[in-house]
């Protein structure tokens, strides 16, 4: 057994079902890591070339639902709960996604892992892509799903909506699969208040990531809802930023950039990490020869 922040951890705390809308079995072995401070909890399933699998905030990797098998028949998917998230044990330190981010490039030195691909939704393709911005010599390929770059482009009542999340509205959110998730598997399920506190400071405060995201070397594709948090528009913008959309591609596909664009008909954020259309849109992007494959 081992602990984080006072927490003591065992391995049949592995075997908890998941509960709720974005609970269930994933079909991975759990096991946990100590990597910076933190006891991180993650599955594996599969086997082949390393694919790293982030949650959504609130989430853990059971949120993906049968995206997490599908992208595991061709890959080894390790799917971490991140800190203060799912099985893993909240620390004394906000929640960032720049340290975030360093907490997975620990993480995958201490697998040791040759340049897997990473993956991320929301929250988790924030730290995605913070991997790949501040460890690009960690990343073989990126895949950022419902990421904006820039606080501007999400939509006002979004932002209103967020401005509401911290620890009392947690009374409010039991009856939602964010709740009904944490509790069954948290090694401290009391601390949802403190989970919800540190999720709102996270998102307060002005930011514009631009100039870091036209620095990513990566392969990367951007996924996001044509219904989702910001517009199609910033999906693109994003896509711009890593030289897509400048120019066509070329009968033989040579003019095409270092970077996809996928755009999902009828998603909504929150159904995104679950819609089965996001593996199937996301694996021959990972089947593909990298171009800056060793």
């Amino acid at each position: 057994m081992s602990s984080s922040r006072g927490v003591t951890t065992r391995e049949d705390e592995t075997e908890r079902e998941a509960q709720g809308e974005w609970g269930g079995k994933t079909g991975g072995t759990g096991k946990y890591a100590e990597v910076n401070g933190i006891n991180f909890y993650y599955e594996v399933q599969g086997t082949g070339y390393p694919l790293i699998l982030l949650h959504g905030g609130l989430g853990a990797g059971s949120m993906f639902g049968p995206n997490l098998p599908a992208l595991a028949k061709g890959r080894q998917v390790i799917a971490v709960d991140l800190q203060g998230h799912g099985r893993t044990a909240d620390v004394d330190r906000p929640f960032k996604p720049q340290l975030m981010a360093d907490d997975i490039a620990a993480l995958i030195k201490h697998l040791k892992l040759d340049r897997p691909d990473v993956m991320g939704y929301s929250l988790g393709g924030g730290v995605a892509t913070f991997v790949a911005i501040r460890h690009p010599e960690l990343v073989r390929k990126l895949v950022i799903v419902s990421v904006n770059f820039k606080r501007s482009a999400i939509y006002p009542e979004m932002l209103a909506q967020q401005e509401q999340v911290g620890p009392e509205a947690a009374e409010f959110m039991k009856q939602t699969p964010m709740y009904q998730l944490y509790v069954s598997i948290a090694p401290r399920p009391e601390d949802f208040p403190r989970l919800l506190g540190k999720v709102g400071e996270m998102m307060k405060g002005d930011f514009d990531y631009s100039k870091e995201i036209a620095g990513i070397k990566a392969t990367t594709m951007i996924v996001a809802g044509d219904s989702d948090m910001f517009p199609p528009s910033h999906a693109a913008e994003f896509f711009g930023l890593l030289g897509g959309g400048k120019r066509d591609g070329g009968w033989d596909g040579s003019g095409r950039p270092n970077a996809r664009l996928a755009i999902l008909p009828g998603m909504t954020h929150y159904a995104m990490g679950s819609a089965p259309a996001l593996a199937a849109t996301v694996i021959p992007f990972l089947d593909e020869p990298a171009p800056n494959a060793p």
